[in-house]
């Protein structure tokens, strides 16, 4: 990823407020909650606010992000929780994880390139375990016309958005237990606020 991405998400994430707030995405905790605690991944995971979730309910986290100003924050919400996180600054193209080693993999508005995906997302999968799960929340293409609107956040490029037939195409591998895309309410910190439109996909790995 650019030099002047991770500049970008450093001077984000070095703010004193909390870019997307501290309370775990409400699809991401609703799916959680439905698991029995085990080793969880989180690629581009920002400020922590879904690790440090994890954490607290003792799951063993694991996660990455470009920028070292939101593995700061991440640490520090996470001792606030009285927990400690495995959280590595790395860039996704270049990150790896032993094959069938993790329970659970979130993609929570983890967004890049088509073809950055079409590669970072499988080679991610491939660490889940058999009869483990994937959960991703994401904004579709359909976010580019709430934008102007209801300005609730997201990418401003389609090649960075996401549709059901790229999301079942990323994830063969997995039972679909729910795909879906449509419009939500978020209030998630400054940058996530007001009706957006979403993908929302939970799977388990064949």
């Amino acid at each position: 990823m650019e030099k002047s991405q991770q500049a970008m998400w450093d001077e984000r994430y070095a703010a004193d407020e909390w870019a997307y707030g501290t309370a775990p995405n409400v699809y991401f905790k609703d799916k959680l909650m439905q698991l029995m605690p085990g080793k969880i991944l989180f690629p581009a995971e920002g400020e922590g606010r879904n690790a440090a979730f994890a954490a607290s309910r003792g799951w063993n986290v694991e996660a990455f992000d470009l920028s070292a100003a939101g593995k700061n924050k991440a640490d520090r919400l996470a001792a606030e929780l009285g927990r400690r996180i495995s959280y590595v600054v790395a860039d996704a193209a270049e990150v790896g994880y032993r094959p069938q080693s993790i329970d659970v993999l979130v993609f929570c508005y983890a967004h890049f390139p088509a073809t950055a995906r079409a590669t970072i997302y499988p080679k991610l999968a491939e660490a889940v375990k058999p009869g483990g799960h994937v959960i991703l929340e994401c904004f579709g293409q359909r976010q580019l016309e709430y934008q102007p609107i209801h300005n609730s956040g997201g990418p401003k490029d389609v090649d960075l958005l996401l549709t059901l037939e790229e999301v079942r195409s990323l994830f063969p591998d997995f039972e679909i237990l729910e795909l879906v895309e449509g419009e939500v309410l978020l209030d998630e910190g400054k940058y996530h606020q007001g009706q957006a439109w979403v993908v929302r996909f939970w799977g388990r790995k064949r």
